[in-house]
Order: structure tokens, then sequence, then C-alpha cells
């Protein structure tokens, strides 16, 4: 739910205060700048709550270094975002990592796993009724900000 009051609550400042600023609407810009500060965001959460989230991918080797270097990947891909030369090539790469990212989600609330505490007492199944469609907004938030309106970047 945070993701969400950042990634809509950055687009309506950042939209504002562009068009303060240029007197133009440049809504793929705000919309870059909403994901990356959902991005560096929800990295923090991968050092903040390292623990939880290697539970999430258990099932694969060295998880604590794998929830690290997402992290890191995560923060690149921010950058990314807002450089006009890589925007397009880095919203098709987060694309394909968000995909990738939902087994580690569907894993982690089949076996209710709660990231923050790094325990047992999460949502379950249900939580899945909310991050499915979640996921699918991130997908179609970067293809529409970055890929699709590329160029209206400049």
């Amino acid at each position: 739910m945070k993701t969400l009051i950042i990634l809509f609550g950055v687009f309506a400042s950042a939209l504002l205060i562009i068009k303060l600023t240029t007197k133009k609407f440049k809504i793929s810009q705000a919309g870059r700048i909403a994901m990356t500060a959902m991005l560096v965001f929800t990295a923090i959460g991968h050092f903040k709550f390292a623990k939880g989230m290697a539970m999430m991918i258990a099932f694969l080797p060295s998880p604590i270094t794998i929830v690290y270097i997402t992290g890191i990947i995560e923060l690149v891909a921010a950058a990314g975002l807002l450089i006009p030369k890589t925007t397009s090539l880095t919203g098709k790469l987060l694309i394909v990592f968000f995909i990738m990212l939902l087994p580690a989600n569907i894993y982690a609330a089949c076996h209710n796993i709660n990231l923050q505490t790094a325990d047992y007492s999460g949502k379950g199944i249900s939580y899945l009724w909310f991050r499915i469609p979640l996921q699918l907004l991130f997908i179609l938030w970067v293809y529409y900000f970055s890929i699709r309106n590329q160029s209206k970047i400049k």
C-alpha cells in the first residue's frame, strides 16, 4: 500500500512541479519520476528487511545475496529511468524484472511469509489479490511512461 501512495503521490507532485516550472504537462517525465521514487523506496526495503525478503526466495541458492543484488538493480533502474538515452531499455528490463519477481511473491503468500518481521505471520494467499494487480500496474506504468511514450521524453 505504501508503494501505491508513493507512486501516485510523487506522480501528482512531480506533475504539478513540472507544470509550474516549465508551463507544460510532461506526463511521461512525471511518471518516470514517480516510478523512480517507488523503486528507491522498495530498494531500501531490500536492505532493511533483507532477512524477510530472503525467506521469500529460500528456494534459490544464496537468497540474502540475491536480495541485496535485486536492491541494487532497483536503484540502478531508478537512475536509468531518468536518463533519456537509457529510459526505453531500462523500462524493458524493468518489466522483465517485475515479471521475475512474481514467483517470489507467490511463494511468500503460499508460505505466509511476513517480509518485515521475517516470520510466518504474513497475510497468506489473500495477499495475492492485491499483489498480482499491483505487479501488473507497475508493468503497465513502466511500459506507458518509459517505452510507449518514449518520443515525449525530451
